[in-house]
């Protein structure tokens, strides 16, 4: 069985647990390595996730791993959240993303930043000031979630 099948089963495990816990799945990074190999989960919720969150669907998600028997050998096992400018890069992270804040960086080193509205196969559509931008998903070199903050930010230098 290769990473993305194990990957792929692990997920489908996890996921009603992280729904009983009111939790989403934001990513999954699924490492084999030797002699110790790693489970990374990116979860979130409405409001926020915080540890306490993270602590409990922890135990639980370790107690279903091991009794479905998909990861042989030992594995460190971590539950957190997304981060507050993590990159974007699979569908299901940018259909989080909906409605958050985001930038974008496009082939020709061209920035686009706005609120994300839409996303499909083909574009991203973001509102930057009540205008509609859309921008070819085959351009995007880099995205990543603005964080979002309750003070004024200092204009770059």
């Amino acid at each position: 069985m290769d990473d993305v099948e194990r990957a792929d089963q692990i997920e489908e495990v996890v996921t009603p647990v992280l729904r009983d816990h009111g939790l989403q799945l934001v990513d999954l990074e699924w490492r084999a390595l030797r002699p110790r190999s790693v489970l990374r989960l990116f979860v979130d919720k409405p409001g926020g996730v915080g540890i306490g969150d993270c602590e409990r669907a922890s135990r639980e998600i370790g107690d279903v791993l091991d009794a479905a028997a998909l990861i042989e050998g030992t594995y460190d096992l971590e539950v957190s959240s997304p981060g507050l400018d993590r990159q974007l890069r699979k569908d299901r992270e940018f259909r989080w993303a909906l409605g958050k804040q985001v930038q974008c960086w496009v082939a020709g080193g061209q920035e686009f930043r706005g609120r994300l509205v839409d996303v499909d196969a083909a574009r991203l559509t973001l509102d930057h000031d009540g205008e509609r931008v859309e921008v070819a998903r085959e351009r995007v070199t880099k995205a990543k979630l603005e964080a979002e903050v309750p003070w004024p930010r200092r204009p770059a230098v």
